[in-house]
C-alpha cells in the first residue's frame, strides 16, 4: 500500500545525541494521532475575530465546543481501521479534542509509519527517537493532522530558577516576597478567586499536601482545594529535589494559591515529550468536570525544538482555549534573547509566541514597604538567567502588535515584524524571589515559571469580581499601555527595554485595579 510523507512531521537527531541501536521491537507504547477537526474554518474564523479584537459571539461552553467542533466520528473510524491492520489497539478516544490514542510495539508502528524507531542517550536521559518523516496511507492524507510519541525526547524545560546560594554576577542586596507581597505591590484588586478554576500543567515531579499545608499556615491562609489529574496515567511522586521538578509544580501551586486562595486548582501531570505535553493541555481544555477558566503553563521550548506538526496541534488546542473563554499564560524562557540556543541568532520560546496565549516575561522587583522602588528587566549576566523574549520566527505579526517597534540591544528600533514576545510581565529575578517551601525546604525562587500563574491567579480574581470569565485578553490589554508600570531599563541580551512594548518585558508588569478595568 502507497504511503505518503505527513506534512511538518520530519525529525532530526537532537544535539549531542548518541545512538546506541534500534529500539526494542517489543517494547510497548502509545502514540497520540491528531485529527482535522469538524467546522474548521468556522473555528478559524471566531479565532481570527479575536485575534483581532474585534467582537464576537458569547464564547463557546465545552459543550457547545465539542457539538461544534468534535472529529467526525467517520474519520476516527478511518484511523481505527488502519491501526486495526498493523495490530495497532485504540485505547482511548477523544473527539473533543480530535485525537485517538494507539497502542502497541515499537515492532508494530515501524511499519504502520514507515519507520524505524532507534535508541539514544543525551545528557538530558535515554529516549526513543527517529530521523525523517512520518508516513500515512493516502486515505488519512487529508484527515491526520500529527502523530506523536514515536519519538519521546524531552520536549520542554521548566522556566524556575532556585536562588544560588551566593552571587555570582552583580553584587547586590538579596532580597525576597511572599507572593501576597508581590500581589499587593502590583496592586491586584481585593478578591480570592471564588468560583474559579486555574489549571495548572507540569510535566514532571510532585508535591506533598504536608508542605502544603504548613507553607499556607505560615500565609495564614486555609490550603486551596487542589484536583490532580493524572493524564494518560502519569505518575507523580515528589522527588525530593527541590532543584527539580517538584521546584516548578510547588512554585506554580504555592503562587496561584496564596493570590487567589478561594480559587480550586486542578494540577495536571503528563510527561515530558510532545505527546504528554500536547496531552496535558487537551486535558485542560476539555475538562468538563474540573472546568479550569484560566490555564498557566511554565514549560517550554525554543522554537526550532518543535516539529511543525507538533507547533500545528497545541495551536489547534491554544486556539480551541481561545474560543471556549480560557485565559492562557505561559511563561516566555529564562535565557534571554537566545532561549538558551547556541547558534548566536535569537529565539523566543513555545508554547508562549503563540498568538493565543498570554505570554509572560521577568523582571528584576526592588521595593521597600509596599511602595515599588526599581523595576528593571531581569537580566543576571552570562552566568544567570534572563527573561525570554524577541520575535517569533513561526508566527505573523498579530493585528494589536502592529504598530509596535523593537529595540535592539545595541540601540535602533525596527518595525516589529512577527510575533513579538513577551505581552506582559512580572517579578521574576531569583535574587528579588519568592518565597516558598519545597520538599520541606525553604527556598527562594524565580524565572518567568513564577510569573505564568502570577497572572493567572490574577485573571482569577478579575473573572471572580466580573462573574464571568474574561477569556482571550490579548487585544484589550494592547489597547490599555497605562494599565502597566512600563519597564524602560535593562535588556535580555539581544533586545533592550524601551518606553510602551518592547522584546523584554512586553506592555510592563500589572497595575492589577486597572489591568481589571481595562478587562
Amino acid at each position: 500500500m502507497a504511503k505518503f510523507p505527513l506534512s511538518g512531521s520530519e525529525r532530526a537527531e537532537l544535539a549531542g545525541a548518541r545512538c546506541v541501536g534500534a529500539a526494542d521491537p517489543v517494547e510497548q507504547l502509545e502514540v497520540t494521532v491528531l485529527m482535522r477537526r469538524r467546522g474548521d474554518d468556522e473555528l478559524r474564523r471566531i479565532a481570527d475575530r479575536l485575534v483581532a479584537g474585534e467582537s464576537t459571539p458569547a464564547c463557546l461552553s465545552r459543550e457547545e465546543f465539542a457539538r461544534k467542533f468534535s472529529a467526525a466520528s467517520q474519520d476516527i473510524a478511518r484511523v481505527a481501521e488502519f491501526a486495526d491492520r498493523y495490530g495497532l489497539r485504540v485505547l482511548r478516544k477523544n473527539a473533543a479534542g480530535s485525537n485517538v490514542v494507539l497502542a502497541g510495539t515499537v515492532a508494530q508502528f515501524n511499519a504502520a509509519f514507515n519507520v524505524d524507531l532507534q535508541g539514544y542517550e543525551h545528557i538530558l536521559g535515554s529516549y526513543r527517537g527517529r530521523i525523517g518523516p512520518l508516513h500515512i496511507p493516502e486515505e488519512l492524507k487529508e484527515i491526520v493532522t500529527a502523530v506523536l510519541g514515536l519519538d519521546n525526547r524531552p520536549q520542554a524545560r521548566s522556566h524556575f530558577r532556585l536562588r544560588p546560594p551566593f552571587r555570582i554576577a552583580r553584587q547586590a542586596a538579596r532580597i525576597s516576597y511572599l507572593p501576597t507581597q508581590i500581589a499587593s505591590l502590583y496592586n491586584f484588586p481585593d478578591n480570592a478567586g471564588k468560583g474559579q478554576c486555574i489549571g495548572l500543567i507540569e510535566l514532571g515531579g510532585g508535591y506533598s499536601p504536608g508542605d502544603l499545608s504548613a507553607y499556607f499556615s505560615k500565609l495564614g491562609l486555609r490550603p486551596p482545594v487542589v484536583t490532580v489529574v493524572s493524564v494518560d496515567g502519569a505518575s507523580h511522586p515528589p522527588s525530593g529535589d527541590p532543584s527539580g521538578p517538584d521546584g516548578e509544580v510547588m512554585l506554580d501551586i504555592e503562587i496561584a494559591g496564596a493570590i487567589a486562595p478561594e480559587a480550586d486548582i486542578a494540577v495536571y501531570f503528563s510527561t515530558n515529550s510532545d505527546a504528554g505535553f500536547l496531552s496535558a493541555l487537551n486535558s485542560a481544555v476539555h475538562d468538563a468536570d474540573n472546568k479550569p477558566s484560566i490555564i498557566s503553563i511554565s514549560w517550554g521550548g525554543p522554537e526550532p525544538a518543535w516539529t511543525p506538526q507538533s507547533i500545528r496541534a497545541f495551536n489547534d488546542a491554544l486556539q480551541a482555549a481561545a474560543a471556549m473563554g480560557i485565559t492562557v499564560c505561559a511563561a516566555s524562557g529564562d535565557n534571554g534573547a537566545s532561549d538558551g540556543v547556541s547558534d548566536g541568532a535569537n529565539h523566543v520560546d513555545f508554547p508562549a509566541s503563540s498568538p493565543y496565549v498570554l505570554a509572560c516575561g521577568g523582571t528584576s522587583l526592588r521595593a521597600a514597604g509596599n511602595a515599588i522602588l526599581n523595576e528593571v528587566v531581569w537580566n543576571d549576566g552570562e552566568q544567570g538567567g534572563a527573561g525570554g523574549g524577541g520575535v517569533s520566527a513561526l508566527f505573523d505579526l498579530p493585528v494589536w502588535q502592529r504598530t509596535l517597534m523593537v529595540k535592539g540591544r545595541n540601540g535602533g528600533s525596527t518595525a516589529l515584524s512577527g510575533r513579538g514576545v513577551p505581552d506582559v510581565a512580572g517579578d521574576a529575578d531569583p535574587m528579588t524571589g519568592y518565597q516558598v517551601l519545597i520538599d520541606g525546604t525553604e527556598e527562594v525562587v524565580g524565572g518567568t515559571s513564577a510569573v505564568a500563574p502570577l497572572w493567572a491567579a490574577l485573571i482569577a480574581r478579575i473573572n471572580a469580581s466580573r462573574g464571568q470569565a474574561v477569556g482571550y485578553v490579548n487585544a484589550k490589554l494592547y489597547r490599555q499601555p497605562e494599565a502597566f508600570n512600563d519597564i524602560t531599563q535593562g535588556d535580555n541580551g539581544g533586545f533592550a527595554a524601551s518606553s510602551g512594548w518592547d522584546a523584554c518585558t512586553g506592555l510592563g508588569s500589572p497595575n492589577g485595579r486597572k489591568v481589571a478595568d481595562a478587562l
